[in-house]
């Protein structure tokens, strides 16, 4: 009972505080330009407390999945003083863009703060190279700096392991410092086979699986979120990630297509034949340095990957278009209550509230009605034309991509669920 009020807590906080500074963004722009916001509420459904201000009702809803900042003359238009539709266009794209922008821009302050606290950063200077490996065979040496690949600068492991993991094998320019000197190598990377199950694990000690991968084709041969892996092949992997693992990886030596999991799934034991995806990766066989822990080092490492963090979302909303992310991969409120209930510590939870609000703000900027992207392009063709569109016509777009987003969202909402259950 302890457990599910915590979780509650945590949902709540993390998606009120969220909807919150995102209306918070629409409320003060409207009032630096002198709209008159007529209600300013957080949640839907029935009102659990109501004050009037000045000339705003400020409300709060007993559904705390949402929350709404209304205009004099926002939804229908209005010759009222301060009404949304007497003000410029600048202005009132101002007003509607500045929700979103409230999220992506609290999202990337916490994540850099997050990143600066947290370091753990890795140099791109070599401490060893591994015997056998194709850095090893070229002559790349201890103490050597790795400064570009192709001509590409490369200031953090991530950035190699990007290159080279992408690279299909190709030989490789990875130019190094050594002794204030650049050198230019030729390499052909190391490729090694493994076996990929697409699934993601509560952590190292846990054979519990938190999700899958978007190209999971695993997720389709029978597993679900919440399945505890118990045995591979008869072998007790239980509560041993890197056990499951080793497992894997014997498996394509010897060759075994088909593989035998058990699970345990609502305290039943189920078997399910599996037949794992054979994936290659490509390494140099270099070991790095790791950055000194300062406060500069740190710093300078989350400039970067607070970078990858801001562009990751945008990433997966171009695979999505482009066929390579399944609508089936995204995650309604119901899965991200799920995610948020199941973090371990402060800081996980400030990571996911990063992710979710970066989430929320670029998705909401998206050019479709009735998300405020889509009022922005209405905004903008209304500049165009030098004219609004007839409101009947605006409310008609409105209304059927308000009803497109109502079956998006049942059909997300569904499949949060059949992955929970």
């Amino acid at each position: 009972m302890i457990t599910f009020i915590i979780s509650a807590l945590k949902i709540i906080i993390l998606l009120g505080f969220l909807i919150f500074i995102h209306e918070l963004g629409h409320f003060l722009v409207a009032k630096l330009c002198k709209v008159k916001v007529n209600e300013f509420a957080l949640g839907f459904g029935p009102v659990l407390f109501k004050k009037k201000g000045k000339e705003t009702i400020y409300q709060l809803r007993l559904i705390p999945l949402g929350g709404f900042v209304s205009m004099e003359g926002e939804e229908e238009r209005s010759e009222e003083k301060g009404a949304f539709n007497k003000v410029c266009i600048p202005k009132r794209i101002a007003i509607v863009a500045a929700g979103g922008l409230v999220n992506i821009i609290f999202a990337i302050i916490v994540y850099m703060g997050l990143q600066t606290y947290t370091g753990n950063n890795v140099t791109t200077e070599i401490t060893q190279c591994t015997s056998g490996y194709a850095a090893e065979s070229v002559g790349l040496q201890t103490g050597d700096i790795i400064k570009k690949i192709n001509g590409k600068t490369v200031r953090r492991q991530s950035d190699i392991n990007k290159i080279v993991n992408n690279s299909n094998g190709e030989e490789l320019t990875v130019t190094i410092q050594r002794n204030d000197q650049n050198i230019d190598y030729k390499i052909l990377p190391t490729v090694l086979e493994y076996n990929a199950t697409g699934m993601f694990l509560e952590s190292e000690h846990s054979t519990k699986i938190q999700g899958f991968d978007s190209s999971a084709s695993i997720q389709n041969q029978g597993f679900k979120i919440g399945d505890i892996i118990i045995s591979v092949n008869n072998i007790n992997v239980e509560n041993d990630a890197n056990k499951l693992s080793e497992i894997l990886q014997d498996n394509i030596q010897n060759n075994n297509e088909k593989m035998q999991f058990i699970v345990k799934r609502n305290n039943e034991q189920i078997t399910i034949d599996v037949t794992p995806i054979k994936e290659k990766k490509y390494l140099l066989g270099v070991q790095l340095k790791k950055a000194d822990n300062t406060f500069a080092n740190n710093f300078y490492y989350a400039i970067f990957n607070t970078g990858d963090f801001a562009f990751s979302i945008i990433d997966n909303i171009k695979m999505l278009f482009s066929g390579k992310v399944s609508t089936n991969d995204l995650m309604g409120p119901v899965g991200i209550s799920s995610v948020v209930a199941k973090t371990n510590c402060f800081q996980e939870f400030i990571y996911i509230l990063a992710l979710i609000s970066l989430s929320l703000g670029v998705t909401n900027l998206l050019p479709f009605p009735p998300l405020d992207g889509g009022k922005i392009v209405l905004l903008i063709i209304e500049a165009i034309r030098r004219k609004p569109l007839k409101e009947k016509y605006e409310i008609g777009i409105q209304m059927v991509g308000f009803g497109l987003m109502i079956m998006l969202s049942l059909y997300v909402t569904f499949n949060d669920i059949n992955r929970i259950v």
